[in-house]
């Protein structure tokens, strides 16, 4: 068994998580008007530049604005958040993802995936299927293990949208990096690894055959069941 290297939160770490749990729970109201830095400083009893530095994290995410001359404010982070923001939220719910954020990942994660084989089936070359074969011989080795294997799903995705051609594409995908891989295990976890590499396998067989139509149906199919059909992964 592995263990992960503990590390102890600085302290601008612990007031971008207070405040992102003040702001998640609803304590703090959108359009709520924080205190002055030196007033935030001397209540939590750190330095400004502890709260400077939060403060321009939280305004990164989308959970702040800073109006220069009014002040600091609580914005909506639905409306102008990241994907930072979605994992804060995972945090905040003890590391789980709610039914709209789920069904909302893979919506987005079928368009990212469906471009890709699309493209792929025109644009692959002899060496990205090599890699693909190599990724998927990975994932049939990692039944034991569905945090590997897991990883290893995501990197065959990865490789798939590196294979379009299209700049964007492994970028968004890379930046879901977290929440998809999130999935991949409680999927892995409920309904096997042999499923992802059956799919996987549906996938390549299309892009060997050029079959486009194949390809995107084999993505579909996978995760509409995921969405709303037999395969759903949806938090209990």
């Amino acid at each position: 068994m592995d263990f992960i290297k503990l590390k102890a939160p600085t302290l601008k770490e612990l007031f971008v998580r207070e405040f992102e749990t003040m702001i998640l729970s609803g304590k703090l109201k959108i359009g709520e008007k924080l205190p002055p830095e030196r007033v935030l400083a001397e209540q939590m009893q750190v330095s400004r530049a502890v709260v400077n530095g939060g403060i321009a994290e939280l305004s990164r995410k989308g959970f702040l604005k800073v109006k220069p001359r009014s002040g600091v404010f609580v914005t909506d982070y639905r409306r102008y958040g990241t994907v930072e923001t979605l994992l804060s939220i995972m945090n905040y719910n003890g590391g789980h993802l709610l039914r709209d954020e789920i069904r909302s990942i893979l919506e987005i994660k079928m368009i990212v995936d469906k471009l890709a084989v699309e493209l792929s089936v025109d644009r692959h070359t002899d060496e990205n299927i090599a890699s693909l074969e190599c990724y998927l011989d990975k994932m049939q080795h990692l039944n034991d293990n569905s945090a590997k294997a897991a990883d290893a799903a995501f990197s065959f995705y990865h490789e798939l949208a590196m294979t379009s051609q299209n700049t964007l594409l492994p970028l968004i995908y890379r930046s879901f990096r977290v929440p998809v891989t999130h999935l991949w295990i409680r999927f892995i976890q409920k309904y096997g690894n042999e499923v992802v590499c059956n799919s996987a396998r549906e996938i390549l067989k299309a892009l060997k055959n050029h079959d486009k139509a194949a390809a995107a149906e084999s993505v579909e199919k996978a995760i509409c069941t995921s969405i709303s059909g037999c395969k759903e992964i949806y938090e209990v």
